[in-house]
């Protein structure tokens, strides 16, 4: 029944730039993806997108850059925000000349949290501790999967992209609503005796990496006063601020988590298209995390991923990618993820069984060793 309905529901679209026609172009993006990788124009209609998406809760669509603006360093965004205006996340305004963070402190963060069953299906689960049992005794309670123990999983409202297939949107709303908010100090008292691992998500922990630093910090020294395995993990889209990023990475490699990052697309013009945002910093970042790979082997510290957008994340964006990741590292494993339709892009269908596969097959062909299809469930013959 999941896959006729999605089968029957998806028709073609038109390029606006080329005339092009194909179920894999997405009439809310307007254009096709070597339209966007050639011709300027074509990303300049993709981007009104995000001034519908962003608009909704009045933010700006892109990252300001305002020349008379406060600069904000905490993400890669690094925006310059006007007088009386927001930064791009929303949590971060420029009230009379004075930048003010409306959350992410250590004292208040907007953040959800719950207790997630081991084994989890997050996107380093066919080689993370907690669903495996790799790095026993050190790093896992069982040489197995962790049956009877939870993971705490974070769950951030707010966001330094724009994702326009987000399937965790609702976080804008939190962003929006300002809440719900929680200190980093009554969130770290959510660890108990069950808890093995904590993982930072959202949105995105980057725009509130202050708070999650302080939780993952108070909740690690409960764990060690009781000689407890307690793993941090994170997952993000890779634009932190470097050096807190850096911070971050140390607390994983200690604990036994794992960095977990999301790679959108390899091209500026997709990337861009895809989330409002740059990808320059992306790269950059990631070869920060790899600096610290040899110093543990036994539970890769990095792990990379990218979701297969159909007609957008394409072949040639998982070869780049693939390729970039091996000349760093070729043992990193990095797993492609199943697409399926939401939020704004609703009108692509998931991702088929013949891309994800051929994708497999590339990201060998670059050299890659570790390599894993996510979701595999939402794959079908759609085109």
């Amino acid at each position: 029944m999941f896959i006729r309905f999605y089968r029957n529901s998806f028709t073609e679209n038109i390029c606006k730039i080329c005339g092009a026609k194909s179920k894999t172009i997405s009439s809310i993006i307007g254009v096709c993806v070597d339209c966007l990788r050639r011709n300027p124009d074509a990303l300049k209609i993709a981007l009104k997108t995000h001034k519908k998406s962003k608009s909704k809760y009045g933010l700006p669509s892109q990252p300001p850059k305002d020349k008379d603006g406060l600069k904000c360093s905490l993400c890669a965004n690094e925006c310059v925000i006007p007088k009386n205006g927001y930064g791009f996340c929303g949590l971060v305004r420029n009230i009379n000349g004075r930048l003010i963070r409306l959350a992410g402190t250590p004292s208040k963060a907007i953040v959800e949290y719950y207790y997630d069953e081991l084994p989890t299906n997050c996107v380093a689960e066919w080689f993370c501790p907690g669903c495996t049992g790799r790095g026993y005794p050190k790093y896992a309670l069982k040489n197995g999967p962790e049956y009877g123990y939870y993971n705490l999983a974070v769950f951030y409202g707010a966001c330094n992209l724009d994702c326009i297939f987000c399937q965790n949107w609702s976080y804008r709303n939190l962003t929006y609503n300002l809440a719900p908010t929680m200190s980093a100090r009554d969130l770290a008292s959510k660890v108990n005796e069950k808890v093995t691992c904590i993982c930072f998500f959202g949105g995105d922990p980057s725009p509130q990496i202050p708070h999650a630093l302080a939780t993952a910090k108070m909740a690690l020294k409960w764990a060690e006063n009781r000689n407890r395995i307690l793993r941090i993990c994170w997952e993000t889209n890779g634009l932190m601020n470097s050096r807190l990023l850096e911070a971050a990475t140390k607390i994983s490699l200690k604990s036994g988590g794992i960095v977990k990052i999301d790679f959108k697309a390899w091209s500026p013009q997709v990337f861009k298209a895809l989330t409002g945002v740059d990808n320059s910093r992306v790269l950059e970042n990631i070869k920060i995390v790899s600096k610290y790979i040899e110093e543990r082997r036994e539970v890769p510290l990095l792990c990379i991923s990218t979701l297969l957008v159909p007609g957008y994340v394409d072949e040639y964006e998982i070869r780049m990618i693939s390729r970039f990741i091996a000349s760093i590292d070729p043992e990193i494993p990095y797993s492609l993820l199943a697409f399926h339709p939401d939020y704004l892009l609703t009108d692509l269908p998931p991702t088929s069984r013949r891309h994800a596969y051929n994708c497999l097959k590339i990201a060998r062909e670059e050299g890659l060793k570790n390599i894993n299809i996510g979701n595999i469930w939402l794959l079908g013959n759609y085109y």
